[in-house]
């Protein structure tokens, strides 16, 4: 047993450690290839060009972490090798800024990889049993598909604000690490440690005012292995929770996507089309600036985590509890702004300084 906390203890400092370290190298690689974010619309959060090959320190960290400390199973080495090409895929996009629809290509192509790969999602032919395995068989085609590439770009549609993704990711890594353990799965519990370790490795970096961004070779880089490792590792326990754990951790995030989604369908807009209508930019409309409302969401994706915890031990009640609170905290959040707000309605223009009063209180409320 003692060997088993070792390795555990090992994988989470190793990807911190190399993560911590990485950091400042990719801040300096990063002008010097071209991987740099120039603020050139008002969603940027940003006021100045920002190094975002942050992806660098996260991925070399995790996958360090894995090969050093996992004993590599075959379908351990093929998300290993997926997240290689995922991390590929971001990077090409950081320094060429690919099109939404040749991104969006690629992700399902490695997808579809890993699902003739064996890393699938099983729930269906566990849960019906082998009755009509034609038709389970195409659903978990395209639920596995689904599945990664709609928490790889979950991950990366919430990354816009300093440190909200990194945070988050870690949050949700630690969380599926303890229900994986509860189940004894050992190795996906190591493996979402390495992944926690090296968000939290870059945190200090990112966190505002963040001095690196992940850019989208790390965002695409911590959806996908999140995907795939929860996949890999759960579904051998119990095939609910390995879809129920997941979905209930990444909770606030897969809530933002989907809901960002309808509003651009309702809109008869394009869903690749960005706008400042995520949960995050209506908090920093509200008032709060980024450290703030990064910290919040950390809160809310806490709190959905330990849902995830206390179902995986069949505590409904508890569960259903822990989801009224993250509900009302939202609700609070998106409507009671007025500490917030007055100072900035009541500043008033003063005659030595028009703007200044005004503009003070503005920085004021970036923080």
């Amino acid at each position: 047993m003692c060997h088993i906390y070792l390795r555990l203890v090992l994988s989470f400092g190793v990807a911190f450690l190399l993560s911590l370290i990485m950091s400042p190298i990719a801040i300096k690689i990063a002008p010097k290839i071209g991987a740099v974010d120039i603020p050139r619309d008002s969603r940027r959060m940003h006021d100045h060009m920002m190094p975002r090959f942050g992806g660098l320190a996260i991925f070399v960290g995790t996958t360090a972490s894995i090969l050093i400390n996992l004993s590599m199973s075959q379908k351990m080495l093929i998300v290993v090798a997926g997240g290689c090409m995922m991390y590929a895929l971001g990077v090409i996009d950081d320094l060429k800024t690919l099109s939404p629809k040749a991104k969006f290509f690629g992700q399902v192509v490695i997808a579809v990889i890993m699902y003739y790969c064996d890393i699938k999602v099983n729930f269906l032919r566990n849960f019906f049993g082998d009755g009509r395995a034609e038709l389970n068989e195409v659903l978990c085609f395209f639920i596995t598909i689904i599945w990664i590439v709609g928490i790889t770009n979950t991950v990366n549609l919430i990354d816009g604000l300093d440190g909200l993704a990194t945070g988050t990711t870690a949050i949700s890594a630690l969380c599926i690490a303890y229900v994986a353990y509860i189940y004894g799965m050992y190795v996906s519990t190591a493996a979402m440690l390495a992944i926690a370790g090296a968000s939290l490795g870059f945190l200090p970096f990112n966190f505002y005012p963040a001095k690196i961004f992940m850019g989208d070779s790390g965002a695409l880089y911590l959806g996908f292995m999140l995907s795939t490792l929860s996949v890999v590792g759960l579904v051998k326990s119990a095939t609910v929770i390995a879809v129920m754990v997941p979905v209930m951790v990444l909770g606030l995030p897969i809530f933002d996507t989907a809901y960002a989604i309808l509003r651009r369908i309702i809109n008869k807009r394009p869903i690749t089309e960005g706008d400042k209508r995520h949960l995050h930019h209506r908090l920093i409309s509200l008032g709060y600036g980024q450290r703030r409302a990064s910290l919040m969401l950390y809160c809310v994706s806490g709190i959905m985590g330990v849902a995830a915890v206390t179902v995986s031990r069949a505590l409904y009640v508890e569960t259903i509890g822990l989801f009224a609170v993250s509900a009302m905290m939202i609700y609070i959040f998106l409507t009671d702004a007025n500490h917030k707000m007055p100072r900035l309605r009541n500043c008033e223009p003063t005659e030595k300084s028009p703007e200044d009063s005004c503009a003070s209180v503005e920085t004021e409320m970036k923080k």
